[in-house]
């Protein structure tokens, strides 16, 4: 066995690529990670293969090439893969023929995890696969599949973790004087923002069960906004949006000038919004600017399923959880670039056409693809918990250290689908 070596850089809030780096080095591997602050340190438990980049960003290509010389490189490993950190890994790494490997948040959410070579979400190779390719791929195209939970997965988790790492570069982060984010927040706000978050789940859990059950007991056909992270990548990076204004603004607009009169329209909040950008209060007032008030509704957080379940459409910017929408074939309306957005599955309608009479998406089609992607690209288990990384371990090691990548017709070994299915809690 030839051995290889993995270099690590930015991942998940949390302990899951120093463990999966444990895993390498007892496949006789080596694993080196690169940090760029006081978080990424934290997590990292050993310090003889952790390297800090303290100097300016100007510096960090040059840094890069010569530490993957250094180390003779041989495999990248990144979660999300626009940032300019990554960004400009993947550039080097491509140069010399390093493989990279591409983690980010599960394209089936939230009991699954996304695992692909090169490229995900707008970079994905899945991009460039057409519905023939992908059915001709599929191994068990009759397989029973399982539902899109109702739950979104380990948020106390996710939450928790995400203010130890922010803590640590924010009160223990001098070793690192040229560190900036790559988001428009400081250091500060995003660690008040965790704080704030965790604080004020009683108060969002009432305003939550409140509003759903007004909304239930109306009666009333609905329509589901489905709002993302204003800073997530696929927003920036893969839509023509870059605020959640434009987008609760645009869909009001065509639900106003389109929806039957009696229609309701629901902005349901990402699960980790945070209030960086006051969602809420903006849908409040754009409602109140249009004169549809009375048929807007907010609903922060919680299961997305069960509103779904009801809903008439759902409407996104490319956000993951519009494969939801479609598992349960209801139409789906897009303004972003994602792993989904093909004719068949989303509509083409100008948006006031949408509401008023929405074309549904081909589920027969949708199926064959989402089978596609259990049997590839989603792994089942989380970041964030210890459960959801130990299931999601025990199913990525073989997929990173299999020779042919997990979408290459010829001579691919997949992992078997019953080990690929069985769900974790927490």
């Amino acid at each position: 066995m030839t051995n290889r070596n993995f270099l690590f850089l930015q991942g998940p809030h949390g302990p899951f690529f120093y463990e999966l780096s444990r895993l390498l080095i007892a496949a006789g591997h080596s694993a080196h990670r690169i940090g760029v602050n006081r978080g990424d340190e934290y997590y990292w438990k050993d310090a003889a293969t952790y390297t800090a980049f303290d100097a300016p960003m100007s510096d960090w290509s040059q840094f890069l090439s010569a530490f993957m010389a250094a180390n003779e490189i041989t495999d990248l490993v990144l979660y999300g893969d626009t940032r300019a950190l990554h960004a400009a890994a993947k550039q080097e790494a491509r140069a010399r023929g390093i493989r990279i490997h591409c983690f980010e948040e599960g394209y089936l959410r939230p009991y699954w995890i996304t695992y692909e070579r090169d490229g995900a979400n707008g970079n994905s190779q899945l991009m460039d696969m057409d519905l023939d390719q992908i059915a001709a791929q599929v191994n068990q195209p009759d397989a029973a599949q399982p539902d899109a939970p109702a739950l979104w997965g380990a948020m106390w988790h996710h939450t928790f973790l995400g203010s130890i790492y922010h803590a640590n570069v924010l009160f223990r982060n001098g070793n690192y004087p040229n560190f900036k984010s790559h988001r428009r927040e400081t250091v500060l706000q995003e660690w008040l923002l965790h704080c704030k978050r965790l604080l004020g789940y009683p108060y969002e859990l009432a305003q939550r069960r409140w509003a759903t059950r007004s909304l239930l007991r109306l009666g009333a056909p609905y329509h589901v906004a489905l709002l993302q992270l204003a800073h997530d990548a696929s927003v920036q990076d893969h839509s023509s949006i870059s605020t959640m204004r434009e987008f609760i603004e645009v869909t009001a607009k065509g639900f106003a000038k389109g929806a039957p009169a009696h229609h309701q329209l629901v902005f349901k909040a990402h699960p980790l919004e945070d209030g960086r950008e006051p969602v809420g209060k903006i849908v409040r007032q754009v409602a109140a600017e249009l004169g549809v008030s009375d048929r807007v509704w907010f609903i922060a957080g919680g299961k997305l399923g069960p509103l779904l379940d009801r809903a008439r459409t759902a409407v996104t910017v490319n956000s993951t959880a519009g494969q939801q929408a479609l598992w349960r074939g209801l139409p789906l309306k897009t303004f972003g670039r994602a792993v989904y957005s093909r004719p068949e599955f989303v509509s083409e309608q100008p948006l006031h056409k949408f509401f008023a009479a929405p074309k549904a998406p081909d589920r027969g089609a949708y199926l064959i693809y989402r089978q596609f992607l259990l049997e590839t690209s989603q792994v089942i288990g989380g970041y964030y918990s210890a459960a959801g990384r130990r299931a999601a371990k025990r199913v990525v090691i073989d997929l990173m250290l299999a020779d042919c990548g997990i979408y290459d017709a010829d001579g691919r070994k997949k992992v078997t689908l019953d080990a690929k299915l069985t769900v974790v809690s927490g």
